[in-house]
């Protein structure tokens, strides 16, 4: 399958490169643009962000770059409710790869909290994203095979309730993906300036494939595409 094959609605860009390389290159100097212009509009920028391997060429490539960081304000659109030193933490990602060289100025806001549960927590994370006034301006999310978006797993029995929810985040229980988890719920991803679903290899097309034909219930995914969104795509 190509990504042309899709029947993508209109308000969909698709931005396909043949190495992940070259997707990097220009996923980043599209980034550092719109912080760049957001931050010479209002006098500052934010950013949300997906954990997982995908991405992390682009932080580490990001994290260079020339901008005012301590006025852009750095997010994540979900994150396993596990300490940051353990490897399948975004917060530990995070900080490894992407809050590192001039971005170490960036103001950053985790979802995580010890000493909690994550349902605990939701209250003093919605506070905490709160400072974020006004529309994100960049999101960028990722995709799994399930169709599931940021930790908006299909399995959840809390996904009706994030689908409907007009909170900034949620918890999350998912069945089939371990760890409890706060994800950014879809009227706060929504409520965005750009968003970006990047993401990379042949199996991810089939997937897209098959959320087009879906329900946000059965497949999350299904709910962004029905919003402008770009799709950044390599093999």
């Amino acid at each position: 399958m190509k990504i042309s094959d899709l029947n993508l609605p209109a308000h969909v860009t698709v931005c396909a490169f043949d190495s992940r390389e070259a997707l990097t290159d220009n996923l980043s100097t599209l980034l550092q643009h719109r912080l760049l212009q957001a931050i010479e509009n209002r006098g500052r920028a934010s950013l949300a962000v997906s954990g997982g391997s995908t991405p992390v060429p682009l932080f580490q490539k990001l994290s260079h770059a020339e901008l005012a960081w301590e006025s852009v304000t750095v997010t994540l659109v979900d994150d396993r409710w596990i300490s940051p030193d353990e490897s399948d933490s975004n917060d530990g990602l995070l900080h490894t790869h992407l809050l590192q060289n001039r971005a170490t100025e960036a103001h950053y806001i985790p979802l995580w909290q010890p000493d909690s549960s994550a349902e605990a927590a939701v209250d003093r994370c919605n506070t905490r994203l709160a400072a974020i006034d006004g529309p994100l301006d960049i999101v960028i999310l990722g995709m799994g095979n399930d169709g599931h978006t940021a930790s908006l797993f299909p399995c959840s029995s809390e996904l009706e309730a994030a689908l409907a929810s007009n909170a900034d985040c949620v918890a999350v229980n998912p069945t089939t993906a371990p760890y409890a988890r706060i994800s950014l719920t879809p009227a706060r991803l929504l409520n965005s300036e750009l968003r970006i679903l990047h993401i990379c290899g042949n199996d991810k097309l089939e997937t897209l494939s098959r959320a087009l034909t879906s329900q946000p219930e059965s497949m999350p995914i299904k709910l962004f595409l029905q919003h402008p969104i770009m799709i950044y795509w390599a093999p």
